[in-house]
Formats: structure tokens, C-alpha cells, sequence
């Protein structure tokens, strides 16, 4: 009997890449959907088969989702500072209208929607759980939950069934989103603003690959929406001192005053933004400091079987070696001494 196929859309990206590798790991049949021909490359030796489809082009989509099992919707416009707003409306909300129509019109069953933590943006009362409010902070997370919502509509009127994952804080192999942070701390060059102690919950882009994978089989559970994190939160001053620990460098130090800080960005982005120019410094990334982002995964855990595989520290010594492998961050180096009477040779690490 031949195993069902399933299509993964936004294949070419950090978290559909892997969850291609993962789905065909495990011995799934996969079609990977991306949005131009450059960016099929190795998939097409990855995936069973690569197909173009365009968010804005409902047109090109009934090719993509024909004779499917199950649809992983992964693909989405991310922050970019010189887009009008419009667009992320029109790819993350409307995007996900056109692709469960499709998938509607090909009598595809089921639908997993790829939606986002930011959601509920910052955390007064952590952890969050998934009735937490709504509350998206910029344009990006207020289109991720139009299109969630409208996944949900479809979901409650029995369309089509399907799940909704909302992932905290994706990082891990692979990763270049958070790349900047590790190579600012390797340096000695990264700095608070705050105080730094607002919460952070790390995702491993594995176990979120996972999680899409176990929400794909729980064919029972529809019109349910899970947070996917990590196994703990900590404050982002924690989590920069183990990746300090790792790196071998002082831990960071320098606490900016927040005031002066967002105004400096606001001002920024007056500049730049007209200008079509992605702005040095700019109010979210002001946030990220400032925002509670603590999340409780128990629902997850027990209705779909959900559990992150190691703790913070083993997945960021992954993300490092990663790093490393791909000369993000430079290598051990390995220094011999000369041995003195009764030495023995040792190694000491430096970076």
C-alpha cells in the first residue's frame, strides 16, 4: 500500500526545511512547496517532489495541494522592515484563506497552520497558556493572528479539520535568525537594554518539527490551537550567561537605560523606513528586551503527545556546534605547551 503525501509549504525556510528532513527521516512521503524556482535546490533531491506555488497566486496552488493527505502551512512573510503593511496581510492572512481553499477543493482532510507565540506578545502573568489574550504588538504578529483566526473559522465550521501550533522563540541547527546574538556574545560585544530580566522560552526548531508531525497524526483533535516551547523559560540574562558559559567568554555586562533607547529607534525608523532602508535599530527589536515571553506547554504535552527532547544548555552546545560547522563562529582552538619536568601536555580552549 502506498504511504499518504503530504506537502509542506515555506519548504525553502528555516522551520520548513527541517521539517522535510524530519517528515522524510522518518519515512514520510513529501512535497515541498516553495515560491520560486531558486529556492527549490537540494530539496529536490530531499523531498519526493518540489513544486512552485505562490501565496498571492491562487492560481498556482491546486497543483501543490492535489492528492494530499495533509497540508503543513509553514510558509509566511517574516518581519521586514521596508514592506508595506499590506503585504503581510495579504501572505499571512489571506495567504492562508487561498491555501485552505484549495485544499478544500481537492478534498484535502487535514490542515496544520503554522501561527505564532506573538500572538499574545508580551506576558504580564507568565506562563501563558493558549486562552491567554490576544494582544499582537506589531503588524506581523496582527497578520499571523488574522490568518490564524481565519484557520480557525474554517476549522470550527467542519471545511476542513486541522490544528494550530504557535511557536515560541525558534532557534537550533540551521538557525541565522538568532545567529546575531551568539556572535554579538562570542565577541563580547553584546549588551542589555533593561535590566534583562524579561522571560524567553527557546524552541528547538527539532521538536517543533516534531510537534507539526504529532499534530498531523491527532486526526481526533480539531479546531485546537498549542503552544510549542522548549522544556523551561528563563530570564534573557539566564540564557545569555549559558551561551556565554559555552563560548567560553564573560558573561555580558552592559545595561542600557531603556528610555533613551526606544527613543533612538523610533527616530530610526522615521529615517529609514520611507527610505526602503531595514532600520540598524528599531522599537521591536527595543522589545525583545522588554517583553515576557513564558509559555505553559501542558496542553501540547497531553493531548498531542509533545515533549522537548533535551534541556537549554544541550541545545545550545547543537546550535554552537552548528554554528561552528558552518564558520559562524570560530573554532576551538587547541594551543599545546611545551612539557616542563614532570608536566604532562594540556589543552586549553580559547576563542
Amino acid at each position: 500500500m502506498t504511504k499518504p503525501l503530504y506537502l509542506v509549504t515555506g519548504a525553502a525556510g528555516f522551520v520548513g526545511r527541517h521539517l522535510v528532513e524530519h517528515l522524510v527521516a522518518r519515512g514520510d512521503r513529501v512535497r515541498a512547496m516553495v515560491r520560486k524556482p531558486e529556492q527549490a535546490g537540494d530539496l529536490k533531491g530531499l523531498a519526493e517532489e518540489v513544486v512552485i506555488g505562490d501565496l498571492q497566486k491562487p492560481e498556482t496552488l491546486a497543483s501543490a495541494v492535489e492528492g494530499v493527505a495533509g497540508i503543513y502551512h509553514i510558509a509566511a512573510v517574516f518581519r521586514v522592515g521596508h514592506l508595506p503593511d499590506e503585504v503581510f496581510h495579504e501572505i499571512n492572512a489571506e495567504g492562508v484563506r487561498r491555501m485552505l481553499d484549495a485544499a478544500i477543493a481537492a478534498g484535502v482532510p487535514r490542515f496544520v497552520h503554522c501561527s505564532t507565540n506573538g500572538v499574545h506578545s508580551h506576558i504580564e502573568h507568565p506562563p501563558a497558556a493558549e486562552d491567554y489574550p490576544f494582544s499582537p504588538g506589531d503588524v506581523y504578529q496582527e497578520s499571523k493572528l488574522a490568518g490564524e483566526l481565519i484557520a480557525m473559522e474554517y476549522f470550527n465550521a467542519g471545511r476542513i479539520c486541522g490544528a494550530i501550533l504557535r511557536p515560541a522563540m525558534i532557534y537550533g541547527p540551521g538557525d541565522t535568525r538568532m545567529l546575531k546574538l551568539f556572535k554579538m556574545i562570542a565577541k563580547r560585544r553584546f549588551f542589555y537594554i533593561g535590566r534583562g530580566e524579561a522571560l524567553v522560552h527557546w524552541l528547538d526548531v527539532r521538536d517543533l518539527a516534531e510537534a507539526f508531525r504529532l499534530a498531523m497524526m491527532a486526526e481526533e483533535v480539531n479546531a485546537e490551537a498549542f503552544l510549542i516551547a522548549g522544556r523551561e523559560y528563563m530570564t534573557l540574562a539566564e540564557s545569555a550567561r549559558e551561551i556565554a558559559r559555552q563560548l567560553d567568554v564573560p558573561e555580558p555586562w552592559l545595561r542600557l537605560p531603556v528610555g533613551p533607547m526606544m527613543t533612538l529607534a523610533h527616530a530610526t525608523e522615521l529615517v529609514c523606513v520611507p527610505l526602503g532602508i531595514d532600520p540598524p535599530l528599531f522599537r521591536r527589536r527595543v522589545a525583545f528586551f522588554l517583553k515576557n515571553r513564558a509559555f505553559n506547554i501542558s496542553k501540547a504535552e497531553t493531548m498531542l503527545g509533545y515533549a522537548p527532547k533535551q534541556d537549554l544548555a544541550g541545545e545550545i552546545a547543537d546550535t554552537i556546534a552548528d554554528y561552528r560547522a558552518r564558520g559562524d563562529l570560530p573554532p576551538v582552538k587547541t594551543e599545546m605547551t611545551t612539557p616542563g619536568a614532570g608536566d604532562l601536555p594540556r589543552q586549553e580552549r580559547h576563542e
